[in-house]
């Protein structure tokens, strides 16, 4: 007879155990414009799952809608609903779930609106509650600044020039209220990056437009950004080794010929060829 409360205790911290496990883990998401926008982005998912970084994806099929899984998630406006179903969060709301925001493309229309503060539209709603959280938000850096609709629409894909002046002004607004950009192809790594960040809770971050990347270790020195080298080696502490990385430090410590790395650190595809061109031996620590 006292099996069954016995079961239901063992499934019961099971279940917790289970729950606690996955909170540990980081969890992104990304907006995209439509349903086929996420195609591109195939090595970036596989990056931040070989990372142990969770993500969610929300596609736009509008200016004030979007969707979340099965849920449709609207954003609020004078004599509409806040939610399409009532278990679908308002937009104000996402930012709460996840670690961070990540948009790989932003026009100038809803770029406008972040950097004003005005809210109206599914990708404004998010970053303005993103900012407000001080959650980190990554956007696209090499983007036109048209919608994919209207590129389709105007068969053009650049902005004329006075408008290509006005969106950069708009992305410099918004990179002085807490947003960072990047390039599209490296903003899985960029997530890399600010996620372990946040795990090791650094004194201070360096602010910059666009990812910070680790600073160079100078062998000759002996120590840099926290790492100890040797004469011909140097330590990497981060949780992704990039091409960038690799490449300031050799310019920087020509002599490096063995790189130390850290437990469970990712080296890049582009990092390991450029490691193998240098000739600079990989080790992990211990």
């Amino acid at each position: 007879m006292e099996i069954k409360p016995m079961i239901e205790s063992i499934v019961r911290e099971l279940v917790q155990a289970m729950q606690a496990e996955q909170a540990k883990k980081p969890k992104v998401l990304y907006l995209f414009c439509d349903s086929t926008a996420h195609e591109a982005f195939t090595d970036h998912f596989i990056l931040l799952k070989n990372s142990g970084i969770c993500y969610d994806m929300l596609f736009l099929d509008g200016e004030t809608s979007s969707w979340l899984g099965l849920h449709k998630i609207e954003c609020a406006g004078p004599g509409k609903i806040i939610a399409a179903d009532e278990y679908a969060p308002a937009p104000l709301e996402l930012p709460l779930e996840y670690d961070g925001i990540v948009i790989p493309e932003i026009d100038v229309d809803n770029a406008a609106r972040a950097a004003q503060g005005l809210k109206g539209t599914v990708k404004a709603e998010i970053l303005f509650s993103a900012l407000v959280l001080n959650k980190f938000v990554l956007i696209g850096d090499d983007i036109p600044g048209l919608k994919r609709a209207d590129r389709r629409t105007l068969k053009t894909l650049t902005l004329p020039k006075p408008y290509v002046k006005l969106f950069e002004r708009y992305k410099r607004e918004l990179a002085a209220l807490g947003a960072e950009f990047a390039p599209q192809k490296l903003l899985a790594e960029a997530v890399v990056r600010k996620c372990g960040a946040a795990q090791r809770q650094p004194v201070s971050e360096a602010p910059a437009r666009g990812t910070s990347s680790p600073e160079p270790v100078n062998a000759q020195a002996g120590v840099a950004n926290g790492s100890t080298t040797a004469a011909d080696s140097a330590m990497f502490e981060g949780k992704l080794l990039t091409a960038e990385w690799v490449k300031r430090q050799t310019d920087t410590a020509p002599d490096v010929r063995k790189l130390i790395l850290g437990k469970g650190t990712i080296v890049s595809p582009l990092a390991a060829d450029l490691l193998k061109e240098k000739d600079v031996a990989v080790q992990y620590a211990e």
